[in-house]
């Protein structure tokens, strides 16, 4: 198939593009949210993954758009001169929990049954109200990165991206309570704002930066426990990342993580002073801390390997592309 689809978030797009199917990335000169193409991704994305000229879309071919704004709904038929859904199969991929009235809060394609709902969660397919959309959930894959971990360096390691801006929503409000476990290694996007805003010191906070997955994985592997201290965000693929490093994992137990993190791989709880404890326990405890590593590293794999989630998304195209013949 020909898909058209955006880079909105490069670890989930990384994954997409990696399927037996020509991806086409909407491109111009200038850049920007919604035309950066391959988004500096060119040394790591396979040449199925291309930069696709915008003024030429509307001469193009494409079997299938997979959204995942609502802005690039109106774009694609902007660009494309074919409505979605109608003239050209759509789907639509949820990457995010809901906002505000969470137990009601109706999707923005509720009422539309011409565009399906990919949900990368089975926690976000159950808190939207989906309406008469057809819904799907298709858990993350990500490429395994190897078992890379040897936890020499006794710190905890997280990844957030926008920490200081996020701040409750990713749990990073929580991290004074986990430096008393010990000291924490911050890898992401704008790290460096964070100490300020919860008041830890270079003793206790220290941004790594926000640096390429190639390089990241590495070192991330080389700390002794990850934590995740997400409280309303869909399933970070940083956690699958870290698992599949084979890292320990301590993570705060909303959405998806008591699904995604079997019990012998770490913790899952709500309880802050819990989660702290046990992240203090294998600090000082190396060989418990790779026992567990190994497990989320074999569950990771089962459970959130590229092949299966490939598969999933093989399956969705084909049904979507099929009932668009059909109609």
């Amino acid at each position: 198939m020909r898909i058209l689809t955006w880079t909105v978030h490069g670890s989930y797009a990384n994954s997409l593009v990696r399927g037996e199917h020509e991806y086409l990335l909407p491109w111009t000169a200038e850049g920007g949210p919604f035309s950066s193409g391959r988004g500096g991704y060119d040394e790591h994305w396979p040449p199925q993954a291309q930069n696709a000229p915008v003024e030429h879309l509307r001469d193009a071919h494409v079997d299938v758009v997979v959204l995942q704004r609502m802005e690039e709904l109106d774009l694609a038929e902007t660009w494309l001169g074919r409505r979605m859904g109608r003239d050209v199969p759509a789907v639509y991929i949820e990457h995010n929990t809901p906002r505000g009235d969470v137990t009601g809060m109706r999707h923005p394609l509720a009422d539309r049954d011409d565009i399906p709902i990919v949900h990368v969660t089975h926690f976000n397919a159950a808190f939207w109200d989906n309406g008469v959309a057809p819904t799907f959930v298709i858990e993350h894959g990500v490429e395994d990165p190897g078992h890379l971990y040897t936890g020499e360096i006794p710190h905890l390691g997280v990844a957030i991206n926008e920490p200081a801006r996020r701040l409750r929503v990713t749990g990073a409000d929580l991290l004074p309570r986990f430096a008393r476990a010990g000291r924490i290694d911050l890898f992401g996007i704008d790290g460096e704002k964070l100490a300020d805003v919860v008041g830890l010191g270079p003793d206790r906070l220290t941004h790594v930066g926000d640096i390429p997955l190639s390089r990241m994985h590495p070192q991330l592997a080389r700390r002794r426990v990850y934590v995740h201290p997400n409280r309303w965000t869909s399933l970070g693929l940083a956690l699958l990342e870290a698992m599949h490093l084979g890292m320990p994992v301590v993570a705060f137990g909303s959405t998806e993580a008591a699904r995604a993190v079997p019990a012998e791989a770490g913790v899952v709880s709500t309880d802050v002073d819990e989660l702290t404890r046990v992240a203090a326990r294998l600090l000082a405890d190396p060989a418990e801390a790779a026992a567990r590593g190994a497990a989320a590293r074999a569950h990771a794999l089962e459970h959130y390997g590229l092949d299966r989630f490939l598969r999933d998304w093989d399956a969705v195209l084909g049904e979507v592309a099929s009932r668009s013949l059909a109609a």
